[in-house]
């Protein structure tokens, strides 16, 4: 049975417009299933699943009980889907340097191992094998190292693609105050020679599908300068990148905020769409590159507001563009958080099945 979701990566232009949702809104899978997901985490989901199969959510091995999160203790550091955070990544990365020059001086070579950093991709990068090791633990031996022909399954996601890795680990703030620092090339080619490992790792892996997360643009567009991106960034994605195309993967390039600048360059270095938020401009894209993947044109401030017309037009736009691009899927870009409302959930979902063809 052909995969909707690897139809839609591909640009096949499945019949349904598939979805690829950011879900954490326990609240609404209570309301949709009719099952209480604190009390019954593992029946709530296996409901959700039969009622709402294109959501692909992942279902709990056991049922036991989840605190609710008037419950928990620590409710300083913000919520996030069913319990509240235990740090502040930004936090963590600020008070990791005393001075600049600690900052300018730091290894990432050296350091090699970022286990409890709290960098998102936590984990050892001392070499490849190492890598190799972690990652393929999370597909089935079985697989060998050829993924399943028309599987979107077999993908392996890599949140800090580059950009990521000074922001993390230096801060945002303490990031953008050393980048055009001279002695900051060195520090960026020791990220990308991490990264070099990791890329080298992942096209050995049973995947058809490599998901590349970068947050260089905020809603309002670029973090960083475009001279600077062209300088240390996209000559290294066209690098990573292409050693996945030689292995016969696809790249699929996530990124927060509004991608407008910075498409053509993302495209260019070798990926086979974006997925980013409503702030970007879909139709334009789907205009530009016949049928390659999109996905984030939804907007999850139209469903707060819970207007059942605006969100009817909302996905009617949305399905549209879908009609434009055979790559296109159906996604609230900036996230279904846990203070949506579920009616606004429910309608969405129910709109998009009424509406959402080709």
């Amino acid at each position: 049975m052909s995969d909707p979701r690897y139809e839609s990566f591909m640009g096949l232009g499945p019949k349904r417009i598939a979805h690829w949702e950011h879900w954490s809104n326990p609240d609404a899978e209570t309301y949709l299933a009719g099952i209480d997901y604190y009390a019954h985490p593992r029946l709530c989901r296996q409901r959700m699943n039969e009622l709402y199969p294109q959501l692909e959510l992942a279902v709990p091995e056991a049922d036991d009980p989840k605190s609710r999160p008037e419950e928990q203790a620590d409710h300083g550091k913000g919520r996030w889907g069913d319990s509240y955070r235990e740090h502040w990544q930004q936090e963590k990365a600020s008070c990791r340097f005393r001075t600049r020059e600690e900052m300018l001086s730091f290894s990432p070579l050296e350091q090699g191992d970022f286990t409890g950093w709290n960098i998102v991709e936590d984990g050892d990068y001392s070499s490849e094998e190492v890598i190799y090791e972690r990652y393929r633990r999370e597909f089935p031996a079985e697989w060998g190292d050829t993924a399943p022909a028309g599987s979107a399954v077999a993908a392996v996601g890599f949140y800090n693609t580059l950009f990521m890795w000074p922001l993390l680990v230096f801060g945002y703030e303490n990031f953008l105050s050393i980048c055009l620092e001279p002695e900051f090339d060195r520090i960026m080619e020791e990220f990308a020679e991490i990264n070099r490992r990791v890329f080298r790792a992942f096209a050995r892996l049973p995947v058809n599908f490599v998901v590349c997360h970068d947050d260089i643009v905020l809603s309002t567009g670029p973090a960083c300068s475009p001279a600077w991106m062209h300088k240390q960034v996209f000559p290294r994605y066209e690098e990573f990148w292409s050693m996945q195309k030689e292995a016969g993967k696809e790249i699929i390039f996530m990124a927060d905020g509004c991608m407008d600048a910075f498409v053509d360059d993302v495209m260019a270095c070798g990926a086979r769409g974006i997925i980013s938020e409503p702030f970007t401009d879909y139709k334009s894209i789907a205009r530009r590159y016949e049928n390659c993947f999109i996905a984030g044109e939804g907007d999850n401030r139209v469903l707060m507001r819970n207007d059942a017309e605006e969100i009817r037009a909302m996905v009617a736009a949305m399905a549209e563009t879908g009609r434009m691009s055979g790559g296109y899927m159906m996604c609230i870009g900036n996230h279904i958080p846990f203070d949506i409302p579920p009616e606004a959930v429910k309608l969405y979902l129910d709109l998009s099945t009424e509406l959402a063809t080709r």
